[in-house]
C-alpha cells in the first residue's frame, strides 16, 4: 500500500497532487495543527502571564481611560512595581441596582453572579462603588469594617483619612423571606453599624474624574491581600 502510494505521489501533479495530499494526510494534519497550537499557547502564557497583586472592581462606576490608569498603572509605579511582571485585575461593566428604570438594571443579574464568583474565590479585594452599590456590599456582609482594620494595619492612614468613613449597616437577620409567603407581614432586620467605606470623592483621581455622586472605597471582608488594599488606599490618599 506504501508502494502503490509513493507512485500515485510521482504521477500527479499540480491541484491534484495538493488534493490527494490533504485526503491522505487530513487527519495527521489536523492532529499536528492542534499540538502546536496548544504548544504555542502555553508559550505564550508563560512568557507574558503577569502575577496578579489586586482584584479591584467598579461597580456602578464608569472609569475613562485616565481613571483605568490611575487605578491600575499608576499604583504599580507608587509601588514601584514592574508593570511587565504585575498588575492590577480591573473588573468593569459591574451594575447593581434595585431600579427597574435605570438603564443598567438589565446587568444587575449577570452582575450579582460575577461578584459572588470573585468573593467566593477570593478573587476580588477592592471595591470603588456608587452608593446603591455601597448599601448592598455593606447590607450583605461583604466588607471590612474600616475603622477597625487600619487601626491595626496602619493607624497613621486610619488618621489621615478617619474624616472621610462611610457608615452604612449590615444585616444579620431579617424576616426576608417571611414577607414573600405573607404580605401583611411587616419588616424588621437586626443590624450592626460599621465604617465599612470611605468617600472618595475628595481625593485627586476620583474628583478629577467629575463623578456627579461620591464614590465610595471599600475592602471585601474576606480578601487574602489586605496589606496591598491597605497600600492602594494609601496611594488613592497620597
Amino acid at each position: 500500500m506504501k508502494t502503490i502510494h509513493n507512485e500515485n505521489l510521482k504521477t500527479l501533479k499540480g491541484r491534484t497532487k495538493i488534493q490527494y495530499i490533504w485526503d491522505y494526510y487530513k487527519l495527521p494534519l489536523a492532529v499536528l495543527v492542534i499540538l502546536l497550537y496548544i504548544l504555542t499557547y502555553n508559550l505564550y502564557n508563560h512568557f507574558t502571564y503577569k502575577e496578579r497583586i489586586l482584584y479591584t472592581a467598579l461597580v456602578n462606576v464608569n472609569a475613562g481611560e485616565t481613571l483605568t490608569e490611575g487605578l491600575c498603572g499608576d499604583f504599580l509605579d507608587f509601588t514601584n512595581l514592574n508593570p511587565s511582571t504585575y498588575k492590577i485585575e480591573l473588573y468593569t461593566g459591574l451594575y447593581l441596582t434595585d431600579d427597574e428604570l435605570n438603564e443598567y438594571h438589565q446587568y444587575t443579574y449577570a452582575s450579582r453572579m460575577k461578584i459572588l464568583a470573585t468573593i467566593d474565590g477570593e478573587l476580588l479585594d477592592v471595591v470603588l462603588m456608587n452608593k446603591e452599590a455601597f448599601d448592598a456590599f455593606s447590607q450583605n456582609g461583604y466588607l471590612y469594617d474600616l475603622e477597625e482594620l487600619l487601626n491595626r494595619t496602619d493607624p497613621g492612614l486610619y488618621g489621615a483619612i478617619k474624616q472621610d468613613l462611610a457608615v452604612n449597616i449590615a444585616i444579620l437577620e431579617d424576616n426576608q423571606e417571611e414577607l414573600i409567603f405573607d404580605a401583611s407581614a411587616s419588616y424588621h432586620a437586626v443590624t450592626e453599624e460599621h465604617n465599612y467605606g470611605i468617600d472618595l470623592s475628595q481625593t485627586r483621581l476620583i474628583e478629577s474624574a467629575g463623578f456627579g455622586e461620591p464614590v465610595y472605597f471599600g475592602i471585601i471582608a474576606n480578601s487574602p491581600r489586605t496589606d496591598i488594599a491597605v497600600e492602594y488606599l494609601k496611594y488613592l490618599y497620597k
